[in-house]
């Protein structure tokens, strides 16, 4: 006799099958509707597959239940930026740095504060978040290629260029880091 195999949506999740995770979570929610974990595992899916929508209703749905569950704070600050929903996105961002200080996501917390920092034009606090991002992940040449050009457009040219570097010691192929370094080099701040 062979007992039914559990699925299990996180470990779907982790393996990259988010669909799967998905029809796993649903089907849970269904059986158990306050399950914050199945909401949680939900939503990261539904962010990994690009449906933002759907991933903002269902961290909206989820926070009716935990107000203050950080994974879900940070699922839906996610959601809110891929929207557009800047000023949003931030706030929740911040709440979820509030809440969870030393959370899983801090990093890619930081990162996206850094981003959205950038879309405001507000380039020193983008250095700060973006700063604070790769301190917690220094291996991210991406991001060390986004703090030299939070840095180079808030005209801090010597430390733009160590940011590029940076990026470029991590990626030596990295275009935009290489033409950043460039117009660091130059003194001319990118538009």
């Amino acid at each position: 006799m062979h007992s039914q195999e559990v699925r299990d949506a996180l470990k779907e999740y982790r393996l990259g099958n988010y669909k799967t995770a998905v029809e796993i979570c649903l089907a849970e929610l269904q059986s158990s509707p306050a399950n914050m974990d199945s909401h949680t595992v939900l939503c990261w899916s539904l962010v990994q597959l690009g449906r933002y929508d759907e991933a903002a209703r269902y961290a909206v749905a989820a926070r009716a239940i935990n107000l203050y569950d950080p994974r879900i704070v940070e699922i839906l600050a996610e959601a809110r930026y891929h929207q557009g929903r800047n000023e949003e996105s931030i706030k929740l961002f911040q709440e979820y740095l509030t809440l969870a200080p030393e959370g899983g996501r801090v990093d890619s917390a930081y990162y996206y504060m850094g981003e959205l920092f950038i879309r405001f034009g507000r380039f020193r606090h983008a250095d700060i978040a973006l700063s604070a991002a790769v301190r917690y992940a220094s291996g991210n040449a991406a991001w060390w290629t986004r703090l030299g050009y939070a840095r180079e457009r808030a005209n801090d040219q010597r430390y733009s260029i160590a940011a590029y570097e940076q990026a470029l010691a991590l990626d030596p192929h990295s275009a935009d880091a290489r033409l950043g370094l460039d117009r660091a080099r130059r003194g001319t701040a990118a538009r």
